[in-house]
């Protein structure tokens, strides 16, 4: 495990009611900054173990640093158990339906009356307003977002390559966190947070809903968009090996012209600025295609690179695995996956401290087997061994030397 001392968040406690992506990406971001999270999960595990197809990284990617409690909350005992932990708590997240959590006695008001103190952190599919009670997805909230639309074709909408809105709505609500703990230094008092889904995807197109305002047009999908810059294509290398480019200043289409010997077009006036450059894209692509198709990926990559242009290889998720710049200073972290074998999945992608002392966030705790620490949780909690072990012996606590006879749905 590596050795992060001195991380922000160390001291600070957080009890994570979490499936799926959204609720435990929020919670691996604070774990990976050095919080103390435990994930309460259902007696048979959090069923984003199970997950397969699509779904089967989500719980290998987000669950990480986090400690595993798994017990049943509808049990009398369950409650008090992570009612006593709450109790101790800095801060609640939770991710499930409206009402779920007040059911069970773990809604905002029940624990702000047992800790004044307590953020707590809802993450939903809307905020306040007409949709509130709602249940959506990610998918969903891309498709009445616009985002589905901005990233297909006119008549096609299609969803983003990833979870984008569960993860960006999760990093919303570290965001609402940090804030609440902030102003907390100052009032004594925790409070609510809720981030959402739909609210996410508004945020996120925002820069289209003000391009229409600006220009009085509605903004057509990405795919058939009108560039802003001349240059901003994919492009075929001799071996017909796709990389992006994009030329999106004046200064970079002078280096862009020096670096490729191309003295006619860097002469040509029409040519000098951009919005001319962009009136003879007609004329002007071929000939880069032309000039690309005549060099091997590599030289051309490398003479962009020398050229200081922007580029970009069309690569896929399993071409990261070997990237050299992500497998520098720890851009890649080992796991050891609860089901077996291993995996090097992304750090948390931010630097801390400056000049030798930079560091990355790393893995203090590999992936927990459900139930791995109820037992070392509950005996913080202040539970003898002897109600330990009576709670494990009565199926309401399970530790990661239980296997349960069945697995049975999440709550």
């Amino acid at each position: 495990m590596a050795d992060t001392p001195n991380l922000p968040l160390q001291g600070i406690k957080v009890i994570e009611f979490t499936h799926m992506v959204m609720g435990p990406a929020a919670g691996g971001i604070l774990a990976d900054l050095g919080a103390e999270v435990i994930k309460v999960e259902p007696y048979q595990g959090d069923n984003t173990r199970r997950l397969k197809g699509s779904g089967a990284g989500y719980f290998a990617m987000y669950n990480r640093n986090k400690k595993s409690l798994a017990l049943d909350l509808k049990s009398d005992e369950g409650r008090t158990l992570a009612l006593n932990l709450i109790d101790s708590a800095d801060v609640v997240i939770e991710n499930f339906r409206h009402g779920a959590m007040d059911r069970l006695g773990f809604g905002y008001d029940a624990l702000k009356a047992r800790n004044p103190g307590i953020v707590y952190c809802s993450l939903k599919g809307f905020l306040s307003g007409p949709y509130e009670n709602r249940t959506a997805l990610d998918e969903v909230t891309q498709m009445m977002g616009g985002l589905a639309y901005m990233t297909g074709l006119p008549d096609r909408p299609l969803r983003a390559g990833t979870s984008v809105v569960d993860i960006t709505g999760g990093m919303f609500g570290v965001i609402g966190i940090l804030s609440a703990l902030q102003q907390r230094q100052h009032t004594g008092e925790g409070q609510r947070v809720t981030s959402s889904l739909f609210e996410t995807t508004a945020f996120l197109v925002g820069q289209h809903m003000a391009q229409q305002a600006v220009t009085g047009e509605e903004p057509p999908p990405m795919s058939v968009r009108r560039s802003a810059w001349s240059i901003y294509d994919i492009f075929h290398s001799a071996e017909g090996e796709r990389v992006f480019v994009g030329v999106v200043s004046d200064t970079l289409w002078r280096a862009f012209c020096a670096e490729f010997a191309l003295d006619e077009l860097a002469a040509n006036e029409d040519l000098a600025t951009n919005a001319g450059r962009v009136a003879a894209r007609e004329t002007l692509i071929p000939q880069i295609e032309a000039l690309f198709a005549s060099l091997s990926k590599e030289e051309m990559m490398q003479r962009l690179d020398r050229a200081g242009i922007p580029f970009a290889p069309i690569n896929k998720p399993a071409d990261l695995f070997d990237d050299p710049h992500l497998n520098h200073g720890g851009g890649l972290l080992d796991l050891d996956l609860p089901e077996g074998g291993s995996a090097r999945l992304p750090a948390l992608p931010i630097e801390l401290g400056h000049g030798a002392d930079i560091h990355r966030p790393g893995v203090r705790h590999n992936l927990p087997l459900a139930g791995q620490h109820s037992t070392e949780i509950a005996r913080a909690a202040g539970l003898s061994e002897q109600d330990i072990q009576d709670l494990i012996d009565r199926g309401i606590l399970r530790d990661k030397a239980n296997t349960p006879q069945k697995e049975t749905a999440e709550a």
